[in-house]
């Protein structure tokens, strides 16, 4: 079985997000989907997420795609999780390209992956703002 993962905070959750975690499966047989803790994206990237953690999870876990969701506490775990969970594939958006090449020391394959163009939660945030 080759096991796959990815990360994110998957807040506002949007079509791009499906496109994103439907290209991840497609790299493997189960996607491992690290969601980011409220707590995380407060301290660590001044992020404040409309939804908690807990229903930003309970909306993961209803997508066909996804077959594990984990917290993501810090950046220091891929390394760490990649090796726990036996990942074979670390997928992210190409925002992100070359970021996690490291990961391939693991023995993991790196793939980054396009993102959807004309959406993102930004720009949700910055839309709904405008009314």
């Amino acid at each position: 079985m080759k096991r796959v993962i990815t990360y994110g905070t998957f807040d506002l959750l949007h079509y791009g997000h499906i496109n994103l975690l439907r290209r991840a499966k497609q790299q493997g047989d189960y996607l491992i989907v690290a969601l980011s803790t409220d707590e995380f994206n407060w301290n660590e990237k001044q992020k404040k997420c409309y939804f908690s953690y807990e229903e930003r999870k309970q909306l993961l876990e209803a997508i066909r795609y996804v077959d594990l969701v984990i917290p993501e506490e810090n950046w220091e775990q891929k390394r760490t999780d990649v090796k726990e969970y036996h990942v074979d594939t670390f997928v992210m958006g190409d925002d992100w390209v070359g970021k996690f090449d490291f990961l391939k020391e693991e023995g993991c394959e790196v793939v980054y992956l396009p993102r959807t163009p004309e959406i993102s939660t930004t720009q949700i945030k910055k839309d709904l703002n405008k009314d």
